[in-house]
Parts: structure tokens; C-alpha cells; sequence
């Protein structure tokens, strides 16, 4: 019998494949603003950030403010983007579907999206109720309040959670709180997690197993 009592999901990169999608709206829009960043370099450095660090870094980029409607647009151009391209991470669908223990979501991004993306991908219904995200408490990634918040709310001690993270600013935020957190490396290209999480794996299919 696992030792968990509750699984707290992030969302982009855990449940949903959509970090491409969002980092490749942000690099068009900033390159249309002469940031001349490149994509690949991008998914990179940005995974994992919080928004408000990466205008910043575009700012500095092009060494003067952004638009004032950036964000906004920014929002626009990716729900599109999503609607028409994102999809589940492979097998998490049926991961949630067999977890006996309490389950929960808590992400960087505002819930609007959370919410949009999951039920774009069917996976809404298993969340419904238990979605937390950064934006209600004005807390980010690398601080743990999001998973404490999260785990409070559910009912347990961050001792009895398990975080499924796959940044580097996530599992320090879930270490930084008490937590154990297993990182998921399909999309871990700098092999950040590996020295930091409590276990790693690359697939999705094997979440069960370990716990």
C-alpha cells in the first residue's frame, strides 16, 4: 500500500502536453517585438517559469516595456492555439482513472486555462473542484505556498502528499514545502531532475507502479 494519501498533479508537462504550444506563442510574439529568441533555446530556459519572469526576460530582451495588452493577447493567442493543438500527456488519462486515493491539480497558469485545457483533453470531470493555480494566491514556483494551499485544502499534511512535477522550479517548490515529488522527464532536457526529486520517470505508464 502506497504511504501517499493524496497526489497533487501540476498540470502543463504532467497532464497536458502543452508547454511547445504556449513557449512557441510567446517566442512569436516576442521576435515580432525584435527579442530575436529562439524557439528551442526557449523551451528550454522558459519551462516552468512563471509569466511575469518571462516578460521580463523579453523586456530586457528588447530593452523597453512590453505592450501594455501583452499578456492579454498573449492569453488570446494561446487559447487558440490550444483549442486546435493540445493534447494529454500519453497514459495519464488512464493513471487518473485507476488512483484510489485523492487527487488534485496545482499549477502556475491562471485556472480559466487549467480548466480550458483540461477540458479540451477530457480530463476536466476528474478534476472538477480540486484545481488550484498561482494566480488565486499571487504565489509562484519556486515557492511552495501553491502545493500548501493545495494540500490544506484536500484535507492532508504536505507529508502525506506526493507532487508530479517536471520542472526544476516545481520540485524545489514541493521539496521547499515538505513534500516528496517525483519528476517526470519525458520533457526534461537539461536532466535537471533526476539529483533533485525524490524518484523520476519518463513515463506516465509507470506513475502507478512506483507508487
Amino acid at each position: 500500500m502506497s504511504k501517499y494519501k493524496c497526489i497533487i498533479f501540476d498540470c502543463d508537462g504532467v497532464l497536458i502536453d502543452s508547454e511547445s504550444i504556449a513557449i512557441g506563442v510567446l517566442v512569436d510574439m516576442a521576435n515580432h517585438l525584435g527579442a530575436n529568441m529562439n524557439f528551442e533555446e526557449s523551451l528550454i530556459s522558459l519551462k516552468g517559469k512563471a509569466f511575469n519572469h518571462c516578460m521580463e526576460l523579453i523586456s530586457k530582451r528588447i530593452n523597453k516595456p512590453l505592450p501594455i495588452n501583452f499578456e492579454a493577447d498573449y492569453r488570446i493567442n494561446t487559447f487558440e492555439a490550444f483549442r486546435e493543438n493540445i493534447q494529454p500527456i500519453k497514459g495519464v488519462k488512464e493513471v487518473v482513472e485507476n488512483l484510489t486515493i485523492p487527487f488534485c491539480v496545482a499549477s502556475s497558469g491562471p485556472e480559466n486555462k487549467i480548466r480550458l485545457n483540461l477540458e479540451i483533453t477530457s480530463l476536466l470531470p476528474f478534476f472538477e473542484g480540486n484545481i488550484f493555480s498561482c494566480y488565486t494566491i499571487q504565489k509562484w514556483k519556486p515557492e511552495p505556498d501553491i502545493f500548501l494551499w493545495a494540500a490544506d485544502t484536500m484535507g492532508f499534511k504536505p507529508q502525506e502528499c506526493l507532487v508530479i512535477e517536471d520542472s526544476i522550479s516545481g520540485v524545489r517548490a514541493a521539496k521547499t514545502g515538505g513534500f516528496d515529488v517525483f519528476g517526470y522527464t519525458e520533457h526534461d532536457y537539461n536532466n535537471e531532475l533526476q539529483p533533485e526529486a525524490t524518484k523520476t520517470f519518463d513515463r506516465m505508464d509507470k506513475l502507478l507502479g512506483l507508487l
